[in-house]
């Protein structure tokens, strides 16, 4: 006997179409290209001359000393070790720093930047906020994504001249002081993703002023600490900060600097008026934290408060990370030389000025698009171009692919 089955309408037939993020969509694309020349500008990673993530030597000699004392990975604290926090501190805010030693600052392991940016935009919905985030325009696409999920409405402040490529920033702080009271300010502290633009210090004091003229809230995201010009100068912005008496959050990523993009770890450092705030604040975000991941991963935070905690590491940290800011340089240089040698009539030199990872080429999404199907140079349709991608072999199939581009599809 033959049993008759009742159709019934499919939970998820009536989920709405997603549109794929961006750089989602790049990588994707990339990875379907079967040429063997192909060229992956997309993705945000460091690749080091022979086009591949390096192991760092410093992140190897601290596996070496973890496994000499093998501990079983039993559950963390929810807010991390205290070794962990302890040297995040000492990264981010220097030796001594008031903010600290007056047990001002809370400190948070986190899964990722993407993780701290998060768990602090759960934190900032408890607070009196506006409820409104402003972003810079353009910014890293997964921004809107996190705090939008968070529910915060997302308002937007001028931030790159398309024409000059250089930052608008009288426009930006007229933008700033319009926002209401309580509104959120997220800004990238160097190495701005997608531009490679940033603020010099007497911008960030300038900043500091329409901020506190306007009672805003200011959210520092740190994925690139040490790319721009070094580890302590890169981190000046969140020490001005934490002097400044401003209500503080940060955002910091360890994928980029230590190349251990797949083992999760970054930090959420907030900074109060008082210990008892910090109390109050640390309570909700271990209620947070609890609710979404309960508690955090534990290889890869030991590799980095290994190295944060041991001077040698430490400086042989400092110095791999130098030589891979070094590199970008050189790959950006060299791409900027090569268009000028060509005979290019676009100037690009505006290249040289950006600063980490990215440039923000110009390019438009007509002209990415024939980079890929003609010379299989794939990109962010936005025109982000990762320069830590390019090495000797590939940068003069990337310059013709520019060349090309722009004189047909200008």
């Amino acid at each position: 006997m033959t049993k008759t089955i009742t159709a019934q309408v499919s939970v998820f037939a009536e989920i709405t179409p997603t549109p794929m993020d961006p750089v989602l969509a790049s990588i994707e694309a990339f990875a379907a290209d079967p040429r063997p020349d192909k060229v992956n500008l997309g993705v945000g990673m460091y690749y080091d001359e022979s086009g591949k993530i390096p192991r760092l030597r410093v992140v190897h000699d601290a596996e070496v000393l973890i496994a000499r004392n093998p501990a079983p990975y039993g559950y963390l604290p929810v807010e991390g070790t205290a070794a962990f926090r302890s040297g995040v501190e000492t990264l981010l805010f220097g030796v001594g720093h008031a903010a600290v030693a007056d047990g001002r600052v809370a400190t948070f392991q986190a899964l990722g930047g993407t993780g701290a940016l998060r768990v602090g935009a759960e934190i900032l919905r408890l607070l009196k906020t506006s409820g409104v985030l402003a972003l810079s325009h353009p910014t890293w696409p997964n921004h809107p994504v996190l705090f939008g999920a968070a529910g915060f409405e997302i308002a937007t402040y001028p931030y790159v001249d398309p024409a000059t490529g250089g930052l608008m920033f009288d426009r930006m702080l007229a933008a700033l002081a319009t926002l209401r009271p309580g509104t959120v300010v997220l800004l990238q502290t160097c190495c701005h993703n997608p531009t490679g633009v940033d603020l010099d210090r007497d911008q960030w004091l300038r900043l500091a002023d329409v901020l506190r003229a306007g009672s805003l809230i200011l959210f520092l995201d740190l994925a690139y600490q040490g790319f721009a010009d070094g580890i302590d100068e890169d981190a000046w912005p969140v020490r001005m900060f934490a002097e400044s008496g401003l209500p503080l959050f940060v955002a910091l990523s360890f994928s980029k600097s230590f190349a251990l993009y797949g083992e999760r770890v970054g930090a959420l450092c907030i900074v109060t008026a008082s210990p008892r705030e910090v109390s109050l604040v640390s309570g909700q975000a271990k209620n947070i934290i609890r609710a979404i991941y309960s508690t955090p991963p534990t290889h890869g935070a030991a590799i980095v408060s290994t190295v944060l905690n041991s001077p040698e590491l430490g400086e042989l940290w400092r110095t791999e990370l130098g030589e891979m800011r070094d590199r970008i340089k050189q790959m950006r240089l060299g791409l900027v030389e090569a268009l000028k040698t060509k005979g290019l009539n676009a100037d690009f030199s505006f290249m040289q000025r950006q600063r980490g990872l990215f440039s923000y080429s110009g390019l438009s999404a007509a002209q990415i698009d024939l980079m890929t199907r003609g010379h299989a140079v794939h990109a962010v349709r936005d025109g982000r171009l990762c320069m830590a991608a390019l090495n000797r072999h590939n940068l003069p199939r990337v310059a013709d692919a520019i060349v090309e581009v722009v004189r047909h599809a200008p």
